[in-house]
């Protein structure tokens, strides 16, 4: 098995890709070992000394670090993931969620829900297929007074260039084809 690695615009992530698939169709993010209990993979991840989050993408594994060097953490990091899928063991233990929760927790008046749609198709068409190849994901929040929130997951969560993204890219993109839209703001 050969696992390709990438870097991504945040230097504490590293993407991890097994050439197989990771989480078809859903994302999953873990910020803990507590949250890693329904993964055995995730929790061979968080017993790498130094590692603080795992994100799971449809093709690719992101991996945060709070310190230390790649080059040190790198070679544990890739031992478990090839011996995770050598295993045969599941992803996600069997009768616990397969990926996030949808965001039950959206926020929008009903009179934006036209609106809401079409920043939602946005987001599905043009914004996470971009953020999914740097290692990571953004959902819609909610809609509230010409502000977009949006939350921030895998290499996007404390990346130091997501200002950016969220204001040259995401912000620009919404206001050109959604006039409502005023201002673009992550959530956490």
């Amino acid at each position: 098995m050969f696992i390709q690695t990438e870097a991504t615009p945040n230097p504490a992530t590293l993407k991890f890709l097994p050439g197989r698939d990771v989480l078809p169709g859903g994302t999953l993010e873990m910020k803990s070992p507590a949250d890693a209990e329904r993964s055995p993979l995730a929790q061979k991840l968080f017993a790498v000394d130094g590692v603080t989050g795992v994100f799971y993408g449809s093709d690719f594994i992101t991996v945060t670090k709070a310190g230390g060097e790649w080059q040190h953490l790198k070679p544990a990091i890739l031992g478990a993931i090839m011996e995770h899928y050598l295993s045969g063991l599941p992803l996600v233990a069997e009768g616990a969620p397969a990926g996030d929760a949808p965001d039950a927790d959206e926020f929008f008046e009903d009179a934006d829900a036209e609106t809401v749609d079409t920043i939602k198709e946005l987001i599905e068409t043009r914004v996470r297929p971009a953020v999914a190849m740097d290692g990571g994901d953004i959902t819609f929040r909610g809609f509230r007074e010409g502000v977009v929130y949006l939350n921030m997951k895998g290499s996007c969560a404390g990346c130091p260039s997501s200002t950016a993204t969220l204001k040259q890219g995401i912000e620009n993109l919404l206001r050109h084809f959604v006039p409502e839209v005023e201002e673009v703001r992550p959530v956490t």
